[in-house]
């Protein structure tokens, strides 16, 4: 496995972890208050839990969508050694959809960023979970970009858009599919 992959491989796992973490809190910040959130922050600095806000995901004919009164969607910082990177990560309530992207670099308004990683999981009632993965095509020279269009401004947490490629796991020939999104997050 090349330094790249690890590296895609070990910030996935990462936010993954973070929606896991993300996910936890806002189910007890649902049972401990029934409504006002006192702090938005999580496990470390410069990660934040939206307290408002949507992101919504396209893939083919189909729009997904993760709302923070509800689901738990998160805007995180990385720091891999000398390497920063930042992403959002979501999972739904009934833990049945999760999302995540990044992208290398330090989150800022008015920025346009290549996509490091992404990774889209919906798993049905019935049946097993479908799961699109950053492809890892050596052809592919663009995976993406994220663009953010504020950052931390007012209440502001993260608004912007982007667009990657994923491929769905499986077996067969592994078809990619163009996945557009956007976010607009707040603080409160």
């Amino acid at each position: 496995m090349g330094h790249g992959r690890f590296t895609r491989y070990f910030i996935f796992i990462f936010f993954l972890l973070s929606a896991a973490i993300v996910s936890c809190q806002k189910d007890q910040e649902v049972k401990d208050d029934a409504g006002s959130k006192s702090d938005t922050t999580f496990t470390a600095p410069d990660n934040y839990l939206a307290a408002k806000g949507t992101l919504k995901i396209t893939l083919q004919d189909s729009t997904y969508s993760f709302d923070a009164a509800t689901d738990s969607i998160a805007f995180v910082n990385v720091h891999n050694g000398n390497n920063q990177y930042f992403g959002i990560t979501a999972i739904n309530k009934a833990h049945n959809m999760s999302f995540g992207i990044s992208s290398g670099g330090y989150a800022l308004s008015n920025i346009n960023t290549n996509v490091a990683g992404s990774q889209f999981i919906l798993k049905p009632d019935k049946g097993t979970a479908d799961q699109y993965a950053l492809t890892d095509s050596a052809s592919m020279q663009n995976y993406g970009k994220i663009s953010l269009s504020a950052y931390k401004q007012d209440s502001i947490l993260a608004k912007g858009t982007f667009y990657t490629f994923l491929i769905k796991a499986g077996l067969g020939k592994p078809t990619t599919y163009k996945v557009k999104g956007i976010f607009s997050l707040r603080l409160k």
